[in-house]
């Protein structure tokens, strides 16, 4: 056999040709465009997004004359606090506050605890029916709360709880939406982090409480920042759970304004006015609490 002469040529690879510079700079052109065209889209929406409550705030400040004939001026031809003052010195609105604070604490305290308890217990304990009770969680969630006013009531008013604090909180210290994340949370925790402390004879609820619980903080927070904003803004559940004036909240005392409760004419100073208020303690908790929901990397330990 005739061995294959390899020619000089033939060895050497080709030469790498490098790119024209030109290209690159289309390249670097057409990026740009790309990026100053994407900053365009995400302002427009941020300004389409944000400017009801920049006409919610300038409407504020103006007379009812004025909100009427520029309803979406951002500068009032008048400043003038008539609608502030009138909410917190003509009104009943310091009342409805007050019984939004103290119902709102109250509901993010218990559904904290209830649901964490209940989540937990649902990712952890081994009993019957569990799939179940797990399976009739998610039913509900599936339910229109419309549907349950009714019966709410009913059960309100049969335990002699309606028109009373008892009656506002207590069917809101649960959700099953909240029960469901922690219990996801919870799952997401390896077990092996309990074992030690069970060796130590710690009992389920100690474990739950000194082990597991703080690690669940993100989860926690979410609950949080949920729980708040729902009791909040919850207004249908105060409708059929109260009559008392003394007890009534932001929502529902905000929702009368719009029937002519204060005054005559359009009351839209007024009614935004109390709509900004509203709106403070849910973006202030929110803003201070954003970059730790469900945040599920702190807290991961490593098996």
């Amino acid at each position: 056999m005739s061995a294959t002469a390899v020619t000089p040529e033939a060895s050497v690879s080709p030469r790498t040709v490098p790119p024209h510079p030109s290209g690159r700079r289309r390249r670097s052109t057409s990026s740009v465009v790309a990026t100053s065209i994407t900053y365009a889209i995400l302002v427009v929406l941020a300004v389409v997004y944000i400017m009801p409550f920049l006409i919610q705030i300038a409407t504020s400040f103006k007379t009812d004359a004025d909100a009427t004939a520029n309803p979406v001026s951002l500068i009032p031809q008048v400043w003038t606090t008539a609608a502030y003052t009138k909410l917190f010195v003509n009104s009943d609105f310091p009342i409805w506050f007050g019984n939004s604070v103290i119902v709102t604490v109250f509901v993010t305290l218990g559904r904290v605890f209830f649901d964490s308890l209940a989540g937990y217990a649902l990712a952890r304990l081994h009993f019957r029916g569990r799939s179940v009770v797990f399976a009739a969680l998610v039913a509900v969630m599936s339910v229109p709360m419309v549907v349950l006013l009714i019966p709410k009531f009913l059960v309100i008013n049969q335990l002699g709880m309606y028109d009373s604090y008892t009656g506002m909180i207590l069917p809101l210290l649960t959700d099953a939406a909240g029960v469901f994340i922690m219990k996801g949370f919870f799952e997401s925790i390896p077990a092996s982090v309990e074992e030690q402390a069970r060796i130590d004879g710690a009992g389920t609820f100690r474990v739950f409480w000194s082990i597991v619980l703080p690690m669940a903080r993100p989860a926690l927070i979410t609950i949080i920042i949920l729980s708040f904003q729902g009791s909040w803004n919850e207004l249908a559940h105060f409708i059929i759970s109260t009559q008392d004036p003394a007890l009534t909240t932001l929502t529902k005392g905000v929702a009368g304004l719009a029937s002519g409760q204060l005054s005559q004419g359009s009351q839209y100073p007024l009614k935004l006015a109390a709509a900004a208020i509203m709106t403070i303690p849910v973006a202030v908790l929110f803003f201070i609490f954003q970059r730790r929901i469900m945040n599920s990397s702190e807290g991961a330990v490593k098996e």
